[in-house]
């Protein structure tokens, strides 16, 4: 269902919070109109598309780092513990992006500008806009799936780049919100995710070698002696076929 902003410009938020709040209208206000405007006369269908991606699409993320998890049986350990991680990486961003929220207390632009025309029920008055957090989630998941798999990667950064746009065409949120939430996303995002492949990829090589975990860490099938990718397990096998052989008695 399309809405448009009625008097609850004036009436939807206290007024001591419209006073205190940031206006991000006036960083890129217009931008954010034409974008809106856009929207406004586009076809229903394509309308229909744009705000059903900008409100489930963000399952998709959490869909491809399970992917990201089956491909890292295949890869070095420390790229299996940045899989792991990642769903908790990407919570943790998502609350220092809400910490950054609080702090900041953006008003959304359906409740600043009157008139606007948003796909999306404008939110609760102190539900603020800067950072946007689903570009903060989408982005901060396609950063930790780069760094375990980069075709992986690449792919969620595409869609990560449609949730992004999608917030501005909603009406959810202006421009620059979503610009800093993949700022937020990429920088929390690389810093964990290298973390967690730092501190975490002895415990993964450890739990590679044996237990009850192995076959959710590691490609090997049953009862096959492969060698542990990124375990160097198999380099005295390796050393012994590059040896050279043994020479005959006749030999000098």
């Amino acid at each position: 269902m399309l809405v448009s902003a009625t008097a609850d410009v004036a009436l939807g938020a206290p007024l001591a919070t419209r006073q205190l709040a940031f206006d991000g209208a006036k960083i890129d206000g217009g931008l954010y109109l034409d974008v809106t405007n856009f929207a406004r006369t586009a076809p229903g269908w394509f309308d229909t598309l744009v705000k059903e991606w900008s409100a489930f699409g963000i399952v998709t993320f959490f869909l491809l780092m399970i992917v990201g998890w089956w491909l890292a049986k295949r890869l070095p350990a420390q790229n299996m513990a940045k899989a792991l991680c990642a769903p908790v990486a990407v919570v943790v961003v998502y609350v220092i992006n809400d910490l950054i929220k609080s702090v900041v207390q953006e008003v959304r632009p359906c409740r600043q500008l009157p008139h606007v025309f948003h796909l999306e029920a404008c939110q609760a008055p102190t539900d603020w806009a800067f950072p946007s957090n689903h570009t903060v989630v989408a982005f901060s998941a396609a950063t930790a799936l780069f760094m375990v798999a980069r075709r992986l990667g690449l792919v969620a950064y595409v869609l990560a780049v449609l949730m992004g746009a999608s917030r501005v065409y909603v009406g959810a949120h202006y421009p620059h919100d979503v610009a800093a939430g993949i700022v937020v996303g990429v920088v929390f995002g690389v810093l964990l995710t290298w973390a967690a492949g730092r501190f975490g990829a002895d415990r993964v090589l450890r739990a590679r070698e044996g237990g009850r975990l192995r076959p959710l860490l590691v490609d090997v099938p049953s009862g096959a002696h492969g060698r542990l990718p990124g375990s160097g397990d198999d380099e005295p096998g390796r050393r012994r076929r590059e040896a050279p052989a043994g020479r005959g008695p006749d030999q000098p």
